[in-house]
């Protein structure tokens, strides 16, 4: 018996809790949010959809945390997101004191669950729920790494005009305009992806990768994205419960890794049913950690600034 809470029942969360439910990844998702009746009238039209789908999953919705008990994993995809113009580290202050309340609960009703942070900016909050639960570094970390792996990915299919599937890549890194997608590593069908674009498509493309998140806030003009992100959590969800030992990239916990300590950022890990069972160092150019030690240079001051409201 597998149980998932969700804690948001904003776009992201609902796409989380739909995407575990449709995939039957899990036995039980409960979608917590503190706005009255809107997460069980959520929940209540996903589980209406389970007999279309073929899926056995049972989904629910409560405005009372204690009922996330017994969770071997909770979602935090409680927060507020960005809007156009405004930097990720602009939603810190207002995001941490949402960060404290939830942590507060699931120390109380759910200490023995793995925390996975979505909210943003997700690197510094990931940091934050680790120091105010406790729990183990392996129990804590965050969604970013794969969602702008995955944006790497399908910006990498337009241009090539080739299927996302036969695409492997690797982002490391800070999320946010400082992220470091990795061409080197990056292949098509195995073969590299210089075979396929010019290094000015390809530059062109890890700069759009970076600036990903804000061109849908501006296109959408009111909230950011979720359907990627969402369904980026399924994927570390299922990596998780049915031990798959995937190599994904998270925001994980560094303990002079890369040569960095005390902080969290994207690196490719062993994900597993421990949590984050490996951190995998790969062997970075000088040009490549140049980039990675700014990124991490930008996640460091926000852990800075998060440590004064802690």
């Amino acid at each position: 018996m597998t149980k998932v809470t969700v804690i948001g029942a904003g776009h992201v969360g609902e796409i989380v809790a739909f995407g575990l439910a449709q995939r039957e990844i899990v036995n039980e998702v409960l979608l917590l949010d503190i706005v009255e009746d809107m997460p069980q009238g959520k929940a209540l039209d996903m589980f209406e959809s389970t007999p279309i789908s073929s899926s056995d999953t049972k989904i629910w919705g409560s405005n009372d945390f204690s009922q996330m008990k017994d969770s071997d994993i909770v979602v935090v995809a409680a927060g507020v997101p960005r809007k156009p113009g405004m930097d990720r580290m602009d939603l810190l202050k207002v995001n941490v004191s949402i960060c404290k309340s939830v942590v507060g609960n699931i120390k109380e009703h759910a200490p023995n669950a793995m925390i996975i942070y979505v909210a943003n900016p997700v690197d510094v909050l990931t940091y934050s729920a680790m120091h105010l639960s406790g729990f183990s570094k392996n129990k804590v970390f965050g969604m970013a790494g794969i969602l702008d792996t995955a944006r790497y990915r399908s910006f990498i299919a337009m241009e090539a005009n080739v299927s996302t599937k036969d695409i492997r890549a690797m982002v490391l890194g800070g999320h946010g305009d400082s992220m470091v997608p990795l061409p080197r590593y990056t292949t098509i069908g195995g073969i590299p992806l210089s075979e396929f674009l010019s290094q000015e498509k390809i530059d062109a493309i890890v700069n759009r990768t970076r600036k990903g998140g804000g061109e849908i806030v501006n296109l959408l003009k009111t909230g950011s994205a979720y359907y990627a992100p969402g369904l980026a959590v399924a994927e570390m969800v299922e990596a998780i419960v049915r031990d798959q030992k995937r190599v994904l990239p998270v925001v994980a916990y560094l303990d002079n890794h890369y040569g960095f300590s005390d902080v969290y950022a994207g690196v490719p890990v062993i994900l597993g049913k421990n949590g984050v069972e490996k951190i995998i160092e790969i062997e970075l150019n000088d040009d490549e950690r140049k980039a990675y030690t700014e990124s991490i240079s930008h996640v460091k001051q926000g852990v800075e600034e998060v440590k004064t409201l802690l």
